[in-house]
């Protein structure tokens, strides 16, 4: 069984590649928008943190951001899994790209992040996909800064997508603990979560599962790579709320939001968040507009 079949994405992908009206914003490193395989225009920039666009490609940063971009908007047939390559891609890079010999992604302050969030969302971004985990533990102020650009993407209807996280804990942050946010755990072909991902009480009652071991996308180099965690989780996730939403455009946050409670159960009692199902998704909006 593959990712995307384990995750029941493929008749999604199958009826649509997205629309440009939905537009996601990439909170993450820094993407090679000239790589081949992004073969459509419609990625750009917003200029905080350092630009959107790899200056050095072999910076963490930049494999990071490319590989999560040829997820969601690779060429379809490409190595990488080009979930919804028809949508519009905001990239806000929040990484600055030192070359790093361990390949860990730098760090951004809770400040940064804060900023990166408003940004996205002020730019016209209906969707938001932040697979950038390692980010230093805010202070009070940081924390407020965070709440309130989360409160700010949940009042102007902007769904947002974020990784649970690798460090193998169970608990919470002032991220995946806000209400607006669906949190996403790493999981493997059979479902099981994998050991290093992080669970947690309000990750499992609003968040979902995704494949997050051995996941191939591209390599700024233009070959393929393959990556894992919680970073790589998170697409999945988004590129599947992206492809139902370009199926009902004219349908409010709340509304996929709704949906992707229906097709996930609303009571849940686990620190472990279910796995995605795409399809199910999908059945639900359409279910909605028919009432």
């Amino acid at each position: 069984m593959t990712d995307l079949e384990l995750i029941k994405l493929l008749p999604l992908m199958a009826r649509t590649a997205g629309r440009p009206e939905i537009t996601i914003g990439l909170i993450d490193g820094p993407v090679v928008k000239s790589h081949p395989d992004f073969e459509r225009q419609n990625i750009r920039e917003l200029p905080g943190g350092g630009g959107g666009v790899c200056v050095e490609s072999r910076s963490a940063a930049c494999r990071h951001g490319t590989f999560v971009a040829g997820m969601l908007f690779g060429k379809r047939g490409s190595a990488g899994l080009a979930i919804c390559p028809e949508c519009s891609l905001l990239v806000r890079s929040i990484f600055p790209e030192t070359v790093s010999s361990n390949g860990l992604l730098p760090s951004a302050t809770p400040e940064e992040l804060a900023a990166a969030i408003m940004e996205c969302v002020s730019a016209g971004a209906r969707l938001l996909n932040l697979s950038a985990a390692l980010v230093q533990l805010p202070s009070s102020r940081g924390e407020r800064a965070l709440e309130g650009a989360l409160d700010y993407a949940s009042k102007r209807g902007v769904v947002v997508v974020v990784a649970a996280g690798n460090q193998g804990s169970v608990g919470g942050t002032v991220i995946t603990r806000h209400p607006w946010v669906i949190t996403v755990a790493a999981c493997d072909l059979q479902g099981k979560p994998l050991g290093d991902s992080n669970l947690g009480g309000s990750i499992g009652r609003r968040g979902l599962s995704a494949p997050g071991r051995g996941v191939t996308s591209l390599a700024t180099d233009g070959k393929a790579l393959a990556s894992g965690g919680t970073s790589v989780a998170a697409p999945f996730v988004t590129g599947a709320i992206a492809l139902a939403w370009s199926e009902f455009p004219a349908a409010t946050a709340a509304q996929i939001r709704l949906a992707v409670a229906q097709a996930h159960g609303f009571r849940r009692a686990t620190v472990v968040p279910p796995l995605l199902n795409a399809w199910t998704i999908y059945q639900a909006m359409a279910a909605q507009s028919r009432k």
